[in-house]
């Protein structure tokens, strides 16, 4: 199950969702804490009938049970490991995978570049855990019955064939969503029309999954209950993915030259009244901060000023509200996009200033414009 999302920063042990256990392929793997309470669920529900198929086993049931808690979710990891690697061999880079309570995600940043590549992403994690099914059930033709080690590959192979089959279902955000997306995106040369055929299959499927135990007779509370959990992650991340993939179609018209506001040079010592009215008579939107020589060196912040009371504005100098420009918060005027998403997603920030192919001042790109572009308000 992929969710791409975007960030950057420093530390990944400290920033991450979780545990820091390892770097396979060089993607960060995180075990989220709700792992811990998902071991010891399975732990003390499996315990019970490991101590019924092991004669003699005793307590030593529920280190077993324990065991199959951890060679499950190393299959899952696995599972998502598939997917990485096949995003990272298409370039396509992955933040992390992360290890949680009802399985696990694999944080690819970009998109998929043609739907084969989509479809291919997606497959490789249910054919790992149908194929560590398959290794199961032929290790269990030749393992003596009523072993540990038998009963512990009997236990992997069925939740392996489970975990594949359920992720093949389609419907986003399921593994089987992303082929049924592919699959459209393919016949209609269309992404968004993949995307939200496959996202209502994915509500669809939420009230499946809901109804199912519900309509079953002698279900029990903890199948209703697992149910229920399972149907509302694939509801929540079914609408994410509609949101997603209408915000993905409203790219092309994002570009920074766009939505740049015009800017007024302005001195550091100037008061914030007099900047004001400059900027109202010469109907600039925004304030840059420039040196004696006319170059930038600071971008006057918008909620700052709008936060100053109009009768303090004339005793508060304007630099006083300027943050020094970052060389990382200056932007080209022709960035637009996907590219343009891309590139304030790893520099976060409220503005930034916008130069042109000569590297002259253009003006200045605030973050909340952008975010009013993709919600479609002018």
């Amino acid at each position: 199950m992929s969710d791409p999302r975007t960030s950057r920063g420093g530390n990944p042990a400290k920033r991450g969702p979780g545990l820091l256990v390892g770097r396979p392929f060089g993607v960060p793997i995180y075990v989220s804490p709700t792992w811990v309470l998902v071991a010891a669920l399975i732990t003390w529900a499996f315990a019970p009938q490991i101590e019924s198929r092991v004669p003699g086993i005793g307590s030593g049931a529920y280190l077993v049970s324990f065991a199959f808690a951890v060679l499950l979710y190393g299959s899952v990891l696995l599972h998502e490991l598939s997917h990485s690697v096949v995003a990272l061999h298409f370039g396509l880079p992955v933040r992390r995978i992360t290890l949680h309570v009802l399985g696990g995600v694999s944080e690819i940043t970009e998109e998929p570049r043609t739907p084969g590549q989509d479809f291919l992403v997606a497959v490789a994690g249910p054919a790992v855990s149908l194929g560590i099914a398959a290794v199961g059930w032929a290790g269990l033709q030749v393992l003596p019955g009523g072993s540990v080690v038998a009963v512990l590959m009997g236990e992997l192979t069925v939740a392996n064939l489970l975990v594949g089959i359920f992720n093949l279902l389609p419907g986003l955000p399921l593994d089987g969503g992303r082929l049924l997306s592919a699959l459209v995106w393919r016949l209609r040369g269309d992404r968004l029309a993949g995307a939200v055929v496959a996202g209502w299959a994915g509500r669809v499927l939420a009230i499946a999954v809901f109804l199912a135990p519900l309509a079953l007779a002698g279900q029990s509370v903890v199948n209703v209950v697992w149910g229920a959990l399972l149907a509302s992650y694939i509801w929540v991340g079914a609408n994410q993915s509609l949101l997603s993939a209408r915000l993905r179609d409203r790219l092309p018209g994002i570009s920074a030259r766009a939505l740049t506001r015009r800017a007024l040079p302005v001195q550091s010592g100037l008061p914030v009244s007099e900047a004001v009215r400059r900027a109202i008579e010469t109907g600039a939107q925004a304030m840059v901060v420039v040196d004696p020589q006319g170059r930038p060196v600071g971008l006057v912040s918008d909620a700052a000023v709008t936060a100053t009371p109009i009768q303090q504005r004339p005793w508060v100098d304007v630099g006083t509200l300027s943050r020094r420009i970052d060389p990382r918060l200056v932007l080209t005027a022709d960035l637009g996009g996907e590219e343009l998403v891309k590139t304030l997603a790893e520099r976060p920030a409220p503005e930034y200033l916008v130069v042109d192919a000569q590297g002259l001042v253009y003006g200045v790109l605030v973050t909340a414009d952008v975010e009013r572009a993709f919600a479609g308000q002018h």
